[in-house]
């Protein structure tokens, strides 16, 4: 069987992730924390390292910078060799102005140059903003053994959710018979997890064609597979352990809680294929003489001084005596004065609740007013570098944006369903 070094493996980590609100609205989906210590792109990073792919490229688009300084060298998932090294790729100006992808298969077809210099007999496309642990390296040998021209991985959900991704029809070998974007009605449970890997030839052909249609959206999902299943020989390589689109705010707190299950179906610690992060050195964690952790998963670095009971905790995050977190995701650095109260909540990073505060309380059912397509589930969300004064009480699904602070004083609540925007963003919200 060919080893691995005959595929090319290019992540997708330009999106913007809108439903995410105010946690994507200053760096891209994929940057944002996940588990404590970890960025949602450590996950494609993470398999790919442990999938043996050498050739990897990361194509970024919106707000790169905090991405970018994540990865860095790639050192973190082994990358940092002549042999073995990550390329970034940004959109550039190029003879036909092309500035800004249109579309994932857009973001391929800009950087075809690049699947053309390589040695990859095979092109593995990913998303970035998926949730899983995964080896790529039995997707490949499935999709050889099939003599595939498209292998997309496939993952079973309830069929009341398959309409939220694109849907595939597989027949008893697992060929692809049919396929829909986001059908109202879905035919299949089996959907896209936006993993595909391309018959090297096959992918430059069809992205060729693809650039030639002006009406064509460019993107995999909407576009490239429905026109070539037809022609092709598509199959769906069926994913039976832990995956999530975490695209949702619902969907994200969910997946940072399945971490904290006394038996968490993700193993971030998987001896075969471990989840691996570019980071800072922290002390250990701390726990004063009345901390009180209850299924809380706590990162190096975080002083708890306080409750905390089914959250998750980021490093460097301070919980004062007297301060209560609970079904909460509190990221990196955020600080929760003496006797607040943080409740099925999300704080970004460099948040302060002030003593005696409260986030989240009242009436779950009333949703975000401006957004209650994404903020509608009673969890609150504040923005990087927020602050909330002393004795406040926010409600639930409420929005505090990045670097709200002054619009917050003189008031003793925000009502659940609310939204708190800056008046103007500060220029630091910026890194």
């Amino acid at each position: 069987m060919r080893a691995m070094q005959d595929v090319l493996a290019l992540i997708l980590a330009g999106g913007q992730g809108d439903r995410l609100s105010v946690l994507s609205e200053q760096r891209a989906k994929p940057a944002v924390v996940f588990g404590g210590q970890y960025r949602i792109v450590d996950f494609a990073l993470s398999n790919c390292a442990a999938s043996d792919i050498d050739q990897l490229a990361v194509l970024t688009q919106y707000r790169p910078r905090s991405l970018v300084n994540h990865i860095g060298s790639g050192r973190a998932w082994g990358y940092d060799t002549p042999d073995r090294h990550i390329e970034i790729l940004q959109p550039y100006l190029g003879r036909a102005d092309m500035d800004w992808y249109q579309g994932t298969a857009d973001a391929v077809y800009q950087n075809l140059y690049l699947i053309a210099q390589s040695r990859a007999e095979e092109v593995v496309i990913l998303s970035a903003d998926h949730v899983y642990l995964m080896s790529y390296r039995n997707m490949v040998a499935y999709h050889r053994r099939q003599q595939a021209d498209v292998t997309i991985g496939v993952y079973s959900v309830p069929l009341e959710e398959a309409h939220r991704f694109g849907v595939l029809e597989l027949d008893a070998s697992g060929r692809m018979v049919d396929f829909q974007e986001k059908p109202p009605q879905p035919k299949s449970t089996w959907v896209s997890m936006g993993i595909y890997c391309f018959k090297r030839d096959v992918l430059i052909e069809a992205l060729q064609e693809d650039a030639s249609l002006a009406a064509s959206s460019h993107d995999f999902g909407r576009d490239i597979v429905p026109r070539i299943f037809g022609s092709k020989r598509v199959f769906g390589y069926q994913y039976l352990d832990y995956w999530r689109d975490v695209g949702t705010i619902e969907a994200y707190w969910q997946a940072n809680m399945d971490l904290i299950e006394r038996y968490p179906p993700l193993n971030l610690a998987n001896a075969d294929a471990p989840l691996r992060t570019s980071r800072v050195s922290q002390t250990p964690a701390r726990f004063g003489a009345k901390a009180s952790p209850n299924h809380a998963l706590i990162s190096p670095g975080a002083q708890i001084d306080g409750t905390v009971e089914r959250s998750v905790i980021s490093p460097g995050v301070v919980v004062e005596e007297g301060a209560l977190v609970r079904d909460s995701i509190v990221c990196h650095d955020a600080v929760v004065r003496s006797g607040a109260v943080v409740d099925r909540a999300i704080l970004d990073k460099d948040v302060e609740v002030g003593p005696g505060a409260t986030v989240g309380a009242g009436d779950e059912s009333v949703v975000n007013r401006e957004r209650p397509d994404i903020v509608n589930c009673g969890i609150s969300i504040v923005g990087k570098r927020a602050v909330v004064p002393p004795g406040m009480t926010i409600g639930r699904n409420v929005i505090i944006g990045p670097g709200v602070e002054e619009e917050l004083a003189g008031l003793d609540a925000v009502e659940s369903g609310e939204t708190v925007l800056p008046e103007q963003m500060p220029l630091h919200l910026f890194v």
